[in-house]
């Protein structure tokens, strides 16, 4: 019996307004209900509207994925229906404002028709409230108790008064009224459990928490989907953290913004996506060049150019290892949960501080806007590494004035804060030690070589942040499909691979969240100690396999998808039985 375990899909026009909130409460919702959830969400990018789409999966257990099939589908019109359909479990349960009749209904499949519309606009004189209507109707069909949705309504609308309060609570009860009127044939529920002690964030929302944690006092940015809500929330609360936030005129404005605070001493970032990454790299070459720690979110959209807004992809990864002109050394890490993201941010501000580098962190829309419960983030284990800072009774030599760039063997050298003893300037210019314009070959290639040796500290990384080696192992050491993961995609390999598991196939996984510089060897060691190795990455050239095989010399299954929504669980776990078969054939 399917109880406390499915997937609930909301979809419709945003002219119609609430759909997507009416998935975050019912999210929140099961939340306190003692569940785990796991969302994703869709949306036009056109202001005049269109179809969105946000699902929940919740369950007792972990989750790593939003889920394959559509158990409950909630539709708010016909064409939510019509879109849908494909991905509806043939067994499941259709909510539906009964304006329409839908067509094409497996008659397998469980359908519940109510007045919503009817109910909003006629009996409430109140079109909006219909998502409240329909969060009520659930309530009574699936035994979600209707007080912790009224207390979600008081937590959300609670500072707009006791009048908006009331109206939405008085359309739940609307809705609840017309559920209890079913006659219920399927047999999804919920049963309440102890609430857990749990957290529900979403992506964008933990880095904003991974920066404060790291000591950012500076954020600059420029509204750009899907990394907007990352400024919105800086803006709003950077402040209450000593911190400074800048929205600029462009993206161009919003890293020169960084990297004078960087200059200045401060730990600073900036969020964007594909196209005002673009804008940045020039900017990226002069923070490689000058040596100055800073932090880029990149939230990839589908591209190229404008491209797909709203929709996920992973294909910046190439913009992000090799973007600029020259050779220019950055660290680039992906994180590939809600919690993820917090910690990878907290480890980029320690790799810019502590290689004096730029740091990319590359997440996506999927990741970014998906809400997951996280257990409670334990501040006190969090490691907070801050820049070298110039000294001249630890730093100077035989009475030597700064040497700003002074060689070492790490590459790195102790940086001055403007003000105090050690002057230089930050230079775009290549340059000797001291700072001063430089061009003579020898000096060109010494400096190139002091800059890339911060890369060999950032693979060394784990020894100064034990637990954050740049990858994890799954698996057995050996095994006839190995399957190598960097991003959102790793929870459906994740699911997958327990799925080939259970048919009794032997496969392993490596999940690379630092992406660049690669951990070249134990990359080789994985690829070498497996039959056949998938690589599945939502970007149509296959980038991070084509990095792989740049960088170890061996090959990969290449598996790509571009539909701007991510991988499902058997889309990976057939090809890795395809992979599994090819192997054994092959032996």
């Amino acid at each position: 019996m399917p109880v406390n375990e499915f997937v609930v899909r909301v979809g419709g026009d945003t002219l119609e307004g609430g759909i997507i909130r009416t998935g975050e409460f019912l999210a929140h919702a099961l939340a306190r209900c003692g569940l785990e959830v796991f969302t994703f969400r869709t949306y036009p990018a056109e202001i005049k509207g269109g179809q969105a789409m946000i699902q929940v999966r919740t369950a007792e257990r972990p989750i790593y994925s939003h889920g394959d099939d559509v158990d409950i589908l909630i539709c708010f019109d016909e064409e939510a229906w019509e879109i849908h359909r494909r991905d509806f479990n043939p067994y499941g349960v259709l909510i539906y404002d009964n304006k329409f009749q839908p067509r094409n209904f497996p008659g397998t499949a469980f359908a519940y028709g109510f007045p919503f519309s009817e109910i909003a606009k006629v009996r409430l004189r109140n079109p909006v409230s219909k998502n409240m209507v329909i969060l009520g109707a659930f309530s009574a069909l699936f035994s979600l108790p209707k007080e912790v949705f009224e207390q979600l309504i008081r937590d959300y609308w609670g500072r707009r008064g006791e009048k908006v309060v009331n109206a939405n609570i008085t359309a739940l009860n609307e809705g609840y009224e017309e559920g209890k009127k079913v006659e219920k044939e399927d047999q999804y529920r919920i049963e309440v459990r102890p609430m857990r002690d749990r957290l529900i964030l979403s992506g964008n929302e933990a880095i904003c928490y991974g920066a404060i944690a790291a000591g950012c006092k500076v954020f600059a940015g420029y509204p750009i989907t899907p990394a907007s809500d990352i400024l919105e929330w800086m803006m709003e609360h950077l402040p209450h953290f000593d911190g400074t936030p800048l929205q600029v005129e462009d993206e161009i404005a919003a890293i020169g913004a960084v990297l004078g605070a960087s200059f200045a001493g401060a730990k600073a970032m900036t969020a964007t996506s594909g196209p005002g990454f673009s804008l940045m790299t020039e900017f990226l070459g002069h923070a490689a060049m000058a040596e100055l720690p800073c932090v880029i979110a990149d939230i990839q959209r589908a591209g190229p150019s404008t491209g797909m807004p709203t929709k996920s992809e992973q294909s910046d990864l190439y913009q992000a290892v090799y973007g600029g002109h020259g050779d220019v050394p950055r660290v680039v890490l992906a994180p590939s949960t809600v919690q993820g993201c917090f910690y990878v941010t907290v480890h980029a501000f320690n790799l810019a501080e502590l290689c004096q580098s730029p740091v990319v962190i590359l997440s996506d829309q999927s990741l970014a806007h998906r809400t997951e419960t996280i257990p409670p983030i334990d501040l006190e284990k969090i490691i907070v590494i801050d820049r070298e800072i110039y000294d001249p009774t630890f730093h100077s030599e035989n009475g030597d004035s700064y040497r700003r760039y002074r060689l070492s063997e790490t590459g790195v050298s102790p940086m001055s804060i403007p003000g105090r003893q050690g002057s230089y300037t930050a230079e775009g210019l290549e340059h000797d030690e001291f700072g001063h314009p430089n061009w003579e070959p020898e000096n060109h290639m010494t400096m190139s070589e002091k800059r890339f040796r911060k890369l060999e500290l950032a693979i060394r990384y784990g020894e100064f942040y034990p637990g954050f080696e740049g990858f994890r192992w799954y698996g057995p050491r050996e095994a006839d499909v190995g399957v190598i993961v960097w991003g959102s995609t790793a929870g459906a390999v994740r699911e997958a691979i327990e799925l080939a598991e259970q048919d009794g196939i032997s496969v392993a996984a490596l999940h690379v969240s630092m992406l660049y510089p690669l951990h070249r060897e134990v990359v080789r060691r994985f690829i070498n100690s497996m039959g056949r190795v998938l690589l599945p990455e939502l970007n149509f050239t296959g980038q991070f396999a084509h990095l792989v095989r740049g960088e170890t010399g061996l090959d990969v299954v290449s598996y790509t998808k571009v539909t701007g929504v991510p991988f499902k669980v058997r889309e990976i776990y057939e090809a890795i039985k395809e992979l599994a078969r090819e192997t054994v054939a092959v032996r």
